[in-house]
């Protein structure tokens, strides 16, 4: 067995195990908590776990972001970041496709190409150069997309802020990373690492901001969270073409072999 492979397994079951965790103080505090916050039951649990992410954060996180914006030129940093911003247009591509949503597939299938073939494996970004629009998507979107309710939000270990319904679509999301088919695994663990300081550096003043005025960062970070991805699933869904939908009457006005082909 490979050390990727333990990786994964690793990984799936600890997100299996965080979400039963949270699943069974979910039906505990909905049962001793009446006046809790009905989009966030696990509040007892989750401000635990967030505690323990600020803690690894102050330590660890946040030093090395730091430092890393500090002696990393800004136009290593631009490539940098353009070269995963350009992984995860691929991935937004299956979900703008998932989602039904053919302008936003074909942009990010656009973006994928032109910037990977022309623009050194992502480097550079000429897409957006030439115009072609980049919309992120995700398997938690794709999942509200079509109905799934986000559920009672979810602090995760390391991972922050989600739902019950983000959560479940994290095994897919690292499906679709690109870094995880990478077979060398020193590589991959190193852009593991590398994509994970950068997007730290990027919050960098947001959060200096947030700890500078918020009042109850968990409060505050919670309903911001919430809020954000609703409207993100709100525009999805404004956005994507309805399917038609089929009653009995029209059916009936049907011949015979026509009804048996739409079922």
């Amino acid at each position: 067995m490979t050390l990727g492979l333990r990786f994964n397994q690793t990984v799936r079951r600890w997100l299996a195990l965080t979400l039963l965790l949270g699943g069974l103080l979910a039906l505990g505090g909905c049962a001793t908590h009446p006046n809790a916050n009905p989009k966030d039951p696990l509040e007892p649990f989750n401000r635990g776990v967030s505690e323990f992410n600020d803690a690894v954060d102050a330590a660890l996180l946040k030093p090395v972001a730091t430092a890393y914006t500090t002696v990393t030129p800004d136009l290593i940093r631009t490539h940098i970041s353009n070269f995963f911003g350009n992984l995860s247009d691929a991935w937004s591509f299956v979900n703008a496709t998932l989602q039904l949503r053919p302008k936003e597939a074909a942009n990010n299938f656009l973006r994928f190409n032109v910037n990977t073939f022309l623009g050194f494996g992502g480097l550079l970004d000429l897409a957006s150069e030439m115009g072609i629009e980049r919309t992120r998507l995700d398997f938690g979107q794709t999942l509200g997309r079509w109905g799934v309710p986000a559920g009672p939000y979810l602090v995760l270990p390391l991972l922050g802020p989600s739902s019950v319904r983000d959560a479940a679509g994290l095994g897919v999301e690292s499906r679709g990373d690109l870094v995880m088919g990478i077979d060398h695994i020193p590589t991959r663990n190193e852009l593991y690492v590398l994509r994970a300081v950068e997007k730290r550096a990027n919050l960098l003043r947001a959060t200096n901001m947030l700890e500078s005025v918020a009042l109850d960062k968990y409060s505050f970070t919670r309903d911001a969270y919430l809020q954000r991805r609703q409207n993100q699933i709100e525009i999805i869904v404004e956005e994507a073409p309805h399917l038609p939908e089929f009653t009995d009457a029209d059916s009936a006005d049907l011949p015979a072999g026509e009804v048996e082909s739409t079922r």
